[in-house]
């Protein structure tokens, strides 16, 4: 795989929940994180007391976290409403030549910091809030 530009890996936001995703805050660092937590089925008769695993059973989520600068006052408002609603929307992260991750997400943190000699930066995290869908993109 060839080094990919991390400016291309770009977070998405459908604002009417008809399927229009538009691009929200100039991110300069992103970030996701899929888990499932393991259901272990250890017993007394496991072969050499080795923990064994339960296939397909643990719970999985997505984690998304950036930082960087709002290109607009129309993308702070959207990610600020939905943090204070703890509303669920539908968002997107583009990762360029390797797919599309989708689903319904939750702004858990969102933090604003500046000094007086420069611009006012946020940091945003959001957590998986039902299924996640990859794509493979082209």
């Amino acid at each position: 795989m060839v080094a990919k530009k991390g400016k291309d890996l770009l977070l998405k936001l459908d604002p009417s929940g008809l399927g229009a995703f538009i691009t929200v805050a100039g991110l300069r660092a992103k970030r996701i994180a899929f888990n499932s937590e393991t259901v272990d089925v250890t017993d007394a008769e496991s072969a050499g007391r080795w923990r064994e695993l339960l296939a397909g059973s643990g719970v999985q989520r997505a984690s998304i976290s950036g930082s960087g600068i709002f290109k607009d006052n129309e993308s702070d408002v959207a990610i600020r409403s939905r943090f204070f609603a703890g509303e669920i929307a539908d968002w997107q992260l583009v990762i360029p030549d390797f797919g599309l991750v989708s689903g319904p997400f939750q702004v858990t943190a969102l933090e604003y910091s500046g000094n007086h000699d420069g611009e006012v930066t946020f940091e945003i995290a959001l957590e998986s809030a039902g299924a996640v869908t990859f794509a493979v993109t082209p």
